[in-house]
């Protein structure tokens, strides 16, 4: 048996620790006072708070879909919903997500617009685009772009769209055909005919459900953060206590890791460390209209908010009881408390502040060299038996199943 150390109690940790328990001697090490990472809910007056976002569970890999299910009851313990998303235009428009597929239900001059645009489209070739703003007005065309497209994404990277890459895309918008966004307008195609329409979310207590059920049978050392990581002839010491290790895992922030690897040197990876670029997110939770929706976008620029998660709908035990609902309200980066109440006055579905939290990091930022620059990175540590894996250790925009799945692809490589 090896003895692993565990970086990190996230989603990406717990998936590796169970992969890796039955042929190892594994201890996960988690800097807060319970698991869970970016996942982890509390309860706040009998309300359920989705403290980073509102995660809820779906998957393309069938791999991932029966590792998942081996451990939890699906019938018992879990719902499965249809996405019912919408955009929140100005002056109280609201159109059904994705947009591009019920531009019939905009003003008339947009229209007018749109249809130009789609036209121009179907004659030009599809030239390769370079960077996240082309890859919009190429695939929406610019009258989309300029009423949603541009003002939604400058909220969440608050930065030009030239400046973002198009390497972060893969899975994570559609990606229609003119000949698509016309058809699915002629026959009104509705959000939930698409794939991951759909999701399962947990009847009680959220994805903590979740974290806490992959931290069972786990010695998983809480409120223990990790100063150092010490390579020392061929294995690594851990922990306030030292420990030694043969292996290590790390499932935190790649951020931290110049400063507490010792033992082994990162070199010219230590400067591109530094310079990865991130943005953080001001949770808000709150007690809203009742609605029918599952996520709202919110391209207006009357407020900061860029989207509102309604999560009481997710379950009806997130909610204190039948007469309340409540969401989360998105704001990128930190936001102080009296901008948080300006800003919620102005929004739709009359939020009323409940409590808020800022996470530091939320969105990784990529350039058009992350990806090799970590490909190289965990090369170079795996000769000393250390790897990593996580949305913030590989820093990529993971959602939950793809965090699994990178998991397991890393204890493959241990293995």
């Amino acid at each position: 048996m090896n003895r692993i150390a565990i970086i990190g109690a996230g989603v990406s940790g717990l998936t590796v620790a169970q992969l890796l328990k039955e042929e190892n001697q594994v201890v996960v090490y988690e800097k807060d006072d319970a698991p869970g990472g970016l996942i982890k809910c509390r309860r706040v007056e009998g309300n359920l708070f989705h403290t980073c976002g509102g995660h809820v569970f779906n998957s393309k890999y069938n791999h991932v879909l029966d590792w998942f299910w081996s451990r939890f009851d699906k019938e018992r313990e879990f719902v499965k919903a249809e996405r019912n998303s919408a955009v929140f235009m100005a002056n109280g428009l609201h159109v059904p997500y994705p947009i591009e597929n019920h531009t019939y239900m905009l003003p008339d001059d947009m229209v007018k617009g749109i249809v130009s645009d789609l036209v121009l489209m179907s004659r030009q070739n599809q030239a390769e685009v370079l960077n996240f703003e082309e890859f919009l007005i190429k695939r929406f065309g610019k009258t989309l772009y300029e009423a949603y497209f541009k003002p939604y994404n400058q909220k969440i990277w608050r930065r030009s769209l030239t400046d973002v890459p198009i390497s972060w895309l893969e899975g994570k918008l559609p990606m229609p055909s003119v000949e698509e966004i016309i058809y699915n307008n002629f026959k009104q195609v509705k959000e939930k005919e698409f794939v991951h329409s759909s999701f399962w979310y947990e009847k009680e207590n959220g994805s903590q459900l979740i974290a806490d059920r992959l931290a069972e049978g786990l010695d998983v050392r809480l409120s223990e953060p990790i100063e150092q990581l010490i390579y020392d002839n061929g294995k690594w010491r851990v922990g306030k206590d030292e420990e030694w290790y043969d292996i290590v895992v790390f499932c935190g922030n790649i951020k931290s890791l110049p400063r507490i690897i010792q033992g082994v040197s990162l070199g010219q990876f230590s400067t591109q460390i530094d310079a990865l670029e991130f943005h953080g997110t001001t949770s808000v939770f709150c007690k809203i209209d009742k609605n029918p929706y599952s996520w709202i976008y919110l391209p207006s620029e009357e407020y900061e908010a860029h989207r509102i998660i309604c999560t009481g709908n997710f379950s009806a035990s997130n909610n204190a009881d039948a007469n309340t609902m409540t969401g989360t309200v998105e704001f990128t980066d930190e936001i102080k408390k009296d901008d948080i109440i300006e800003n919620l006055a102005k929004m739709p579905l009359h939020p009323q502040y409940i409590t808020h939290q800022y996470n530091p990091y939320t969105y990784p930022i990529q350039d058009n060299h992350t990806r090799q620059m970590i490909k190289e990175l965990k090369e170079k540590l795996a000769a000393s038996h250390f790897f990593f894996t996580g949305r913030f250790a590989d820093w990529e925009y993971y959602n939950m199943d793809v965090a699994m799945d990178a998991a397991m692809k890393t204890c493959n490589h241990i293995k």
